[in-house]
């Protein structure tokens, strides 16, 4: 491969995210940012503003953004606050929009920021104004690790202030190029990863990360859903792509199928925080009534309730009292529930009066299962449930019986055939022929697709 320059790779790096819909913006200085700052938060936030935000609303912002932690910066970031404005009225303003399309992307680079030492920085991400990724490049043949290094200087000697909402660091040499979290504590690089494709085939090459990972709606979602802030520990920890392809594939299967799911971790790849991620994200549905985590064991047991408090403090109920549960159930305060049953094993029959309890007072459960046997015996009830509800609503859509249509879905799933002319001669309502013909064509579309979805 040919030589190519550090400042030939940053260059190209640019580029490929202009095409992306990244606006370049010269950004030569702390104070310059600052000032673009105030430019792409008024913008962002323009639909809640009448008047422009003044000096002194201005000094508010910053009193509540500034002095603070990585951490809490992340906090701040994430949450909406009150701006008293001058006239007395208060309005919420946020920092940025799980909507991608609501943010505005912009990238620059070379800025010089004068800490302990006079640094310059490679490549900053800005979404609505906010350096959120920082990238340091190193050209072919230089250990990436480097990069590492240098980052890791540069929290030490400038990266204060606005630097410190900073999200995710970026690392590459062109060929080799990694994801890591910001931390208030010293940057590992057993915790930076290589992103990888849905078949967990990594994609180093820079200019195919940036397609792939800094794609604008994939880059928020990253910020937005995979990224979580340890309560716990005060930390940030950024998901794998092992994990975040797990959660999205569980989250399609729960919202828009009625169809079971299982995923398999191996022992030490994060089960806990991929279940975590998926109960929180479906527990934010509201389709979806309450999420229940089950565990199959006490050690288990123990272990998810604390790595759950770490992710979202207070997120565990605890209780082994049958009377209890079913107050927790049914309130409606709480979306996130993890029950503990004081179970044992999974054969225990306790486990299958709980599932009886969950079916008889919840109307859509989505039940998470770690180290299950039994999966499909917590879904039976509810896929029964969904199929019965199903073909009802369609009988009483054509005016038929239910029955008669529930015997000959069960007969076209056991042999395989349908026979338009015998539904005809089940349709026991008087109808012209064009509209038997009609009715009798709308029900084969609906067993066709109704057995193949409970496949």
């Amino acid at each position: 491969m040919a030589y190519q320059s550090e400042a030939a790779l940053e260059q190209q790096f640019i580029e490929q995210l202009n095409k992306q819909e990244y606006t370049t913006v010269a950004i030569p200085d702390y104070d310059a940012l600052v000032e673009n700052f105030k430019v792409q938060f008024e913008a962002f936030n323009a639909p809640k503003l009448d008047t422009p935000i003044t000096d002194k609303e201005w000094e508010r912002i910053f009193n509540l953004m500034l002095g603070k932690s990585v951490f809490q910066s992340a906090k701040i970031l994430r949450d909406k606050f009150v701006l008293e404005r001058e006239d007395g009225t208060k309005v919420y303003l946020s920092f940025f929009d799980q909507d991608h399309t609501k943010n505005i992307f912009q990238v620059t680079h070379q800025t010089t920021v004068v800490g302990k030492y006079v640094n310059r920085y490679d490549v900053t991400i800005l979404v609505n104004g906010l350096p959120l990724i920082q990238v340091e490049l190193k050209r072919r043949g230089i250990d990436i690790r480097e990069a590492v290094n240098q980052v890791m200087r540069y929290k030490k000697h400038s990266y204060n202030g606005l630097y410190h909402f900073i999200q995710l660091f970026i690392v590459s040499n062109g060929v080799d190029t990694k994801y890591f979290a910001n931390s208030d504590r010293d940057l590992m690089y057993s915790l930076a990863f290589f992103w990888t494709d849905f078949n967990n085939v990594r994609i180093t090459n820079l200019k195919d990360f940036s397609i792939s990972f800094l794609a604008r709606d994939h880059i928020i979602k990253m910020l937005t859903r995979y990224t979580i802030l340890n309560d716990t520990d005060k930390i940030l920890m950024v998901m794998r792509p092992y994990q975040v392809y797990a959660v999205e594939a569980l989250i399609r299967q729960a919202t828009l199928t009625n169809r079971n799911a299982y995923i398999w971790h191996t022992t030490g790849a994060g089960k806990t925080l991929t279940s975590f991620k998926t109960a929180q994200i479906l527990a934010a549905n509201p389709n979806i009534k309450k999420v229940i985590f089950l565990v199959d064991r006490k050690d288990l047991d123990s272990q998810t309730t604390e790595e759950f408090n770490k992710f979202e403090a207070g997120s565990v109920d605890v209780t082994d009292r049958t009377d209890v549960l079913v107050r927790q159930m049914k309130d409606k305060n709480r979306q996130l529930k993890h029950i503990k049953d004081e179970l044992g094993r999974t054969d225990n029959p306790q486990l299958l009066r709980k599932v009886e309890i969950l079916q008889a007072f919840l109307d859509r459960v989505v039940v998470g299962l770690e180290s299950a046997d039994e999966i499909d015996a917590a879904y039976n009830d509810f896929e029964n449930e969904a199929k019965r509800e199903e073909i009802v609503a369609f009988a009483k859509t054509e005016d038929i019986d239910a029955s008669m249509l529930t015997d000959i879905i069960s007969e076209y799933e056991f042999s395989g055939t349908m026979d338009a002319g015998n539904i005809r001669d089940r349709i026991e309502k008087p109808l012209p022929l064009l509209k038997k013909r009609s009715l009798v064509n709308r029900i084969v579309d609906f067993i066709r697709q109704h057995t193949e979805k409970y496949q």
